[in-house]
């Protein structure tokens, strides 16, 4: 069997390197096309060394570009190879414009197309990345979804028929690095919080960014802010300034070492789905800077909280930790086996379709 695994952005990397595992393992003929959405060492090549990823079969290097010219160009590229590799599978991953043109393409030319991640949802339009999680889940043959509340969304949706809850691949990984890192002796829980902020309704808006920059540079204890490219420009053409007050920032980490920041943080503050999540997986209190989540769950028991017009923001990233124990509503990290055994087991019934 011949599965294409379609890359393109930070999150997918790492939810790509325990499927790439377990699809050695299983003896699988795993291709893998990184379509070039995230291009530079920071956000790309680093992700493939720190987690042991082997390096792209394909890279479009379709670079940056508006959504529909990004989007456009991957279409065309993805095409053409998925017609020369001929996949039993192309397996896409996240919600990017990676994951749905990988989708698009794969479907408009008949190849079966599995959604890892499938059935979240923020239920807010305005995010480029809700638009590409539903249409992709709607055009998907097999939906591999994280959580029951994923499989409930499928569910209303009608899509149940072809969904499977495997669990979620992020906890595969989050788990194996944090128990490495616990092993060697990392201290844990320090004085000083890890925020990042890149999502356009946070980025876009002058006055908006510059609220943003002005709370968290008023926070009572150090914040290491992790600049992503978007940040790093809009604050530039903004003329705001990322290194006063608490703030301190410094460029993306390795995935490694995000998880060691952490684990010897406090607390996090970021718009990131990934790292509220990572942040709950962690057990770090998480104040979200956006009006919903993707990922409901951490909200249990005010492990997260939202916080969207900034309002007692030193209040909610500074609390301390919950009382209540944390539950296990992302799996026991053993996702990407669950994956791979839905890719072999569902193979056959498309065969006869």
């Amino acid at each position: 069997m011949r599965v294409a695994s379609v890359v393109g952005a930070r999150p997918q990397f790492i939810k790509l390197a325990p499927v790439a595992r377990a699809m050695a393992a299983a003896g699988i003929d795993h291709v893998i096309i990184h379509t070039g959405q995230h291009y530079d060492e920071a956000m790309s090549k680093v992700f493939f060394a720190d987690l042991a990823i082997p390096a792209p079969d394909v890279d479009l290097a379709v670079g940056s570009g508006s959504h529909g010219q990004q989007t456009g160009a991957m279409l065309a590229g993805l095409e053409q190879q998925f017609d020369h590799l001929k996949p039993n599978w192309v397996l896409v991953y996240g919600d990017t414009n990676s994951t749905l043109a990988g989708a698009l393409a794969a479907a408009k030319s008949h190849w079966p197309v599995a959604h890892l991640e499938a059935g979240l949802r923020s239920f807010n339009r305005l995010m480029p990345e809700e638009h590409n999680r539903v249409l992709t889940d709607h055009a998907a043959d097999l939906l591999l979804a994280p959580t029951q509340v994923a499989m409930d969304h499928l569910a209303n949706e009608g899509l149940l028929g072809k969904a499977r809850l495997v669990g979620d691949v992020m906890t595969d990984v989050c788990f194996a690095v944090r128990d490495a890192l616990i092993d060697q002796g990392l201290p844990q829980g320090g004085d000083y919080l890890v925020c990042t902020v890149h999502r356009a309704e946070n980025t876009d808006d002058p006055e908006r960014l510059d609220q943003i920059v002005s709370q968290l540079a008023a926070l009572p204890l150090e914040v290491r802010l992790l600049v992503h490219p978007r940040l790093r420009d809009r604050a530039k053409s903004y003329g705001l300034d990322l290194a006063t007050g608490s703030l301190r920032p410094s460029g993306p980490l390795p995935y490694p070492e995000m998880v060691r920041a952490v684990l010897g943080s406090c607390g996090v503050v970021t718009d990131s789905g990934g790292l509220q999540k990572e942040a709950y997986l962690l057990g770090r209190v998480c104040t979200t800077l956006r009006t919903e989540t993707e990922w409901p769950e951490t909200l249990l028991d005010g492990w997260n909280l939202l916080a969207p017009d900034l309002a007692n923001l030193a209040d909610l990233a500074t609390r301390p930790l919950p009382s209540a124990e944390r539950r296990q509503p992302y799996g026991d990290g053993q996702a990407a086996q669950a994956v791979v055994a839905e890719l072999q087991s569902a193979r056959p019934h498309l065969d006869q379709a």
